[in-house]
């Protein structure tokens, strides 16, 4: 009865938001503990969903459909409706969590056009998690289709004054502008907590993922998953006002857009084309009430599946990085060879050798470079240009990982002399032709056993369960931002607050950090200051996920840094089997754990004025342990040991830091 009560009460809704219609509700689908609910709906022709999370509205009427070459499907008659229970677990070495187990209700609803060609739109509605994809069939000959516009709206409710809805954005860049004509490359600016406006400051919408904060029923994060070869990526558009449907309210909707003609210098087409019978890739949202499940959600590897199989094993770690902090002059052998001994000193797995490798040190010397490494212990990356034809990037190697036939080579070269991996920068694009130059690096290195790290480029879209060689993306205003302005170093502990919570939610974040010099340079003594602290840049190596951590510290670190920062660095590791939000809100302080084994590792920052008070006992608490040793840096350095439970309380201030682990007994 109350079902049936919820069901009229949501068609009631439906017809206060469309002046004259005639709303059909076709039933819904419930997650499997019964808090999350989405609506099926038709209004004068055109097909609908909701979502309702404990009873609440999260998304509005939103519209579904798409346009395509083979058959128009915005105007959708509701044919069928089937459902069932699923449930699923996997392992994944590279995300936040390792081994993951997944309940949903699964839903496929099938819709007919005007001309009677069916659309069916298969939805994954778990507790905390709604994803959906349109699946097209092939009926008659036709077995390709171009797919000139999706129709998929996100819709939430607003108030006339724009102070309900809070967003937490970032927008999506003109094309061919910034560093060498490289963008877009999700390297913008967030907005924080800002109300709805007309425009994201360029006209072009916004990059995934978006996080919204609904007044105070809770939080939904808006991202897509399952992008390969087979499709382009997607963002969302500018915000435009519908009509809400809660009295007093207005609608804040936006859509699924498709890249910029110009992206990649105007090479490839904006829409997807896709082989019949064919998908899209999945949308999510993930619901909550906190925080909580926002920052644990692994909707994103949850409803994709691995696209090959790997023979190699592959070994992931910590790895010094020259280029961050020396620069360019750098790359010159013993510049390179202090930095393989670092990586020995430190016990660290790697060495990136960056941009220029191959004119500074040749392909001879870079053998005699790995030669040395492996003496040490330590293995090495190396850095490429994506580059091709697409921008006007002269850091080398170019014209390699675009060319087929160059790759290869190169690739087998590298499988030769014992490289690990490569790191492959300035992409600048989402159309289907670069996401298919992806696949392609990742797949050739595979062949090769070699792992892929992407910078100067877009979103992981599942890319850790989809790729077994993929070792992380950077997609985020990164650290050498730090190196090149003093406004990026005066707000780098309130960006810090909001990765966790946005950007590194949904995928891995190669972020390059974790300074110890007080002066971002060579010397120390000139370029940019820090203004966080040793605990801070402590913090976030572990508040930022990824598999491959390519650390900033320098070989004046040894001996100038705190010695328990070193021992820290040393022990902390780069990959996780469980990671839990504590507390904090994005924009102010951030408080995350993660577990390696049967070690938590707690990361805090804070970015505003008041001191962030952290107490044993509440980490404790949310982490469900209670008993374990527990030690605590934080702005002092030295490291405080306690024993669980006796209520220790810490206080972080602004631009400062705090590491705590628990070794569970």
């Amino acid at each position: 009865m109350l079902r049936l009560m919820k069901l009229i009460a949501m068609v009631v809704v439906c017809v206060s938001t469309a002046i004259a219609a005639m709303a059909k509700n076709h039933g819904y689908i419930s997650s499997p503990d019964g808090i999350t609910d989405v609506y099926i709906i038709t209004i004068d022709g055109k097909a609908y969903y909701q979502v309702e999370h404990h009873s609440e509205p999260f998304i509005s009427t939103s519209r579904l459909g798409m346009k395509t070459n083979v058959g128009d499907f915005s105007d959708l008659e509701f044919v069928s409706m089937e459902q069932e229970a699923i449930e699923g677990s996997y392992r994944l070495k590279t995300g936040k969590a390792s081994d993951i187990s997944y309940k949903a209700t699964k839903a496929m609803v099938t819709f007919k056009n005007p001309e009677g060609q069916a659309l069916m739109v298969e939805f994954r509605v778990g507790n905390n998690d709604v994803a959906f994809r349109y699946i097209l069939p092939k009926e008659g000959e036709t077995g390709s289709a171009r797919i000139f516009e999706e129709l998929t709206e996100f819709t939430f409710n607003d108030n006339p004054e724009h102070t309900y809805l809070k967003t937490y954005l970032t927008p999506q860049s003109h094309a061919m502008i910034g560093w060498k004509r490289t963008k877009p490359s999700y390297e913008e600016y967030y907005g924080i907590g800002k109300p709805v406006t007309a425009s994201s400051g360029y006209g072009h919408g916004y990059t995934f993922p978006c996080l919204f904060q609904l007044g105070g029923n809770g939080w939904a994060l808006v991202s897509e998953t399952g992008v390969d070869s087979r499709y382009c990526g997607s963002r969302l558009s500018e915000y435009y006002e519908t009509s809400g449907n809660i009295e007093g309210s207005v609608g804040a909707g936006y859509k699924i857009e498709y890249p910029m003609p110009e992206e990649n210098n105007g090479n490839g087409t904006v829409e997807p084309a896709i082989g019949l019978p064919g998908a899209t890739p999945w949308r999510t949202i993930t619901l909550g009430q906190t925080l909580k499940p926002i920052v644990e959600t692994t909707v994103t590897w949850d409803v994709v599946e691995p696209l090959y199989e790997t023979s190699n094993d592959y070994h992931y770690g910590k790895s010094t990085w020259s280029w961050i902090v020396w620069q360019d002059a750098s790359m010159n052998m013993p510049d390179q060879k202090k930095y393989v001994d670092l990586a020995s000193e430190m016990g660290f797995d790697y060495i990136l050798v960056d941009a220029g490798w191959d004119k500074n040190l040749g392909y001879d010397g870079a053998e005699e470079l790995v030669r040395y490494a492996d003496s040490k212990n330590v293995d090495v990356f190396l850095w490429y240009s994506s580059s091709g034809w697409w921008n006007d990037i002269v850091q080398s190697p170019i014209d390699v990982m675009s060319n087929p036939i160059a790759r290869k080579r190169d690739m087998r070269w590298m499988r030769e002399i014992g490289v690990k991996g490569i790191k492959v920068d300035f992409f600048g694009g989402d159309k289907q032709e670069t996401i298919r130059l992806y696949e392609a690096i990742l797949s050739d290195a595979d062949d090769n056993g070699l792992m892929a790290i992407f910078h100067g480029c877009t979103l992981p879209r599942g890319w850790e369960r989809m790729y077994p060689n993929y070792a992380g993306s950077e997609a985020v205003r990164a650290s050498e931002n730090l190196i090149f302005g003093q406004y990026e170093c005066d707000q780098e502990a309130q960006a810090a607050t909001l990765h966790p919570f946005i950007r590194n939610a949904v995928g891995c974040m190669e972020f390059g950090g974790c300074f110890f010099n007080k002066r971002l340079s060579r010397s120390n003594q000139h370029g940019t200051i820090r203004r966080t602290t040793d605990a801070f840049q402590l913090a976030i190596s572990v508040l930022y996920q990824n598999p491959v951590q390519n650390f900033a510290i320098t070989p004046n670190n040894l001996t100038d840094a705190p010695k328990v920062c070193i021992d820290f660095l040393k022990e902390v590791p780069t990959v996780w089997d469980e990671t839990r939000y504590v507390a904090g809100c994005p924009g102010e302080s951030a408080v995350i754990a993660r577990r390696n084994g049967k070690v938590w590792y707690v990361a805090a920052v804070n970015a505003v004025d008041a001191p962030l008070e952290i107490a044993v006992k509440d980490v404790l608490e949310a982490l469900d342990v209670s008993d374990a040793e527990v030690m605590v840096i934080s702005g002092g350095n030295e490291p405080e040991k306690t024993k669980a439970g006796l209520g220790k309380k810490f206080a972080v201030p602004k631009n400062d830091g705090l590491v705590m682990t628990l070794t569970m007994n």
